[in-house]
């Protein structure tokens, strides 16, 4: 009986983002969880400056440099590489400097790459762009879907054409802040009122978000908001529940048990989601039997209407009167051992360990089907 051979998984973290450290925790979760008997790991670090690099350790690396508030130079024990954007040479990994082959099995190809690279050009359909030219399987939505769930402000405008339930909001792009600030102020104050809250388009895990209670602080978060993104998404502040749900699968996604988040700060920001013990997680969330479905309905059609696949979480507002407005979708959710996105699974019946081999078999079948399309006459 001939021995099944292992998959090839690069699992690829790190990255420039302002996600970075948040990317380790999530990699570091997933190498955990893969099973040796079933994958051929490969750990693939992408740090802060850009560079890639592979060694069976890269994750512990990066992670020890970035407890050490180091941002450049070379990573001891890592050997630099590229990824070959040629599809004659499918998913090969090279030397960075000669593009010469690496040594023993590095340098065979991949079968399957899993990005956990969170933020700006891992989220947002740079990275998948790069797998693609590559040709290989990867986890997760494409460029399309992951291009589009990384805008907050494009996502919104293709879930209220598809005729979703958003709630209100303004988009601000930094040349026009600069050019007409006190007009803008007018615009929100008239049109959101406060409390709103001001975060950058493209961002995650809440980095540059801030609540504002009034005219008067409007300056000083818009320039936080801008300093991570081109533009500035202004919502008004729904008073409400926070839900979310995991969606998992390529052309019949299903959605998990609905969760429910109860912020421990004034809001699910950023310290709160990865660091303290405030916040709590209600899985599932304490809702009616028919007010779930809706919300799980709601979140296949969002997952659909951005064309996301493989994997996401898709965050909603429940206001007072029972209406259900869509908040974001991330194509790349934490995978941290806090995170909803594994929580609500494992909560649904399909544990850390399971869900791993199911993102990678949709990928495997993504790429597949893909590979079947002609690309010339």
């Amino acid at each position: 009986m001939t021995e099944r051979r292992k998959l090839r998984v690069g699992v690829l973290f790190g990255g420039r983002s302002s996600e970075h450290e948040v990317s380790l925790m999530s990699a570091r979760s997933v190498l955990d969880a893969l099973d040796r008997d079933a994958y051929e790991v490969v750990q693939i670090g992408v740090t802060k400056e850009g560079r890639w690099l592979v060694a069976p350790d890269a994750v512990d690396r990066l992670i020890e440099r970035a407890e050490g508030g180091a941002l450049a130079g070379d990573v001891e024990g890592t050997e630099p590489v590229a990824l070959v954007a040629d599809p004659s040479r499918p998913a090969a990994l090279v030397r960075e400097e000669a593009g010469g082959a690496l040594p023993g099995p590095l340098a065979e190809p991949l079968d399957v790459v899993f990005p956990l690279i969170h933020g700006r050009t891992g989220e947002d359909g740079a990275l998948q762009g790069l797998l693609d030219l590559a040709h290989v399987a990867y986890v997760g939505a494409g460029v399309t879907g992951s291009a589009v769930g990384m805008d907050k402000a494009i996502s919104k405008a293709v879930w209220r054409a598809e005729g979703l339930p958003v709630g209100p909001y303004l988009v601000v792009a930094a040349g026009e802040w600069s050019e007409g600030a006190g007009r803008w102020k007018g615009e929100i104050a008239t049109r959101l009122g406060f409390p709103c809250f001001v975060k950058p388009a493209n961002s995650g895990s809440s980095i540059g978000v801030t609540k504002v209670h009034g005219i008067d602080e409007l300056e000083g978060s818009m320039e936080e908001a801008l300093a991570y993104d081109a533009k500035a998404l202004v919502e008004g502040a729904i008073v409400g529940r926070e839900l979310e749900v995991a969606v998992l699968g390529n052309d019949e996604p299903e959605a998990s048990v609905v969760g429910e988040v109860v912020p421990g700060h004034e809001f699910y920001d950023y310290e709160d989601k990865y660091f303290d013990d405030a916040v709590r997680l209600e899985i599932p969330a304490d809702l009616p039997e028919e007010k779930a479905a809706e919300v799980r309905d709601l979140a296949i059609r969002a997952f659909r209407a951005v064309d996301a696949a493989g994997m996401a979480r898709v965050d909603f507002f429940l206001a007072g009167d029972g209406t259900v407005y869509l908040n974001e979708i991330n194509t790349i959710p934490g995978f941290t051992k806090m995170s909803m996105y594994p929580r609500l699974w494992d909560a649904t019946g399909v544990p850390f360990g399971k869900l791993c081999d199911r993102l990678i078999a949709l990928a495997v079948e993504r790429r597949a089907e893909r590979d079947r399309l002609r690309e010339t006459r």
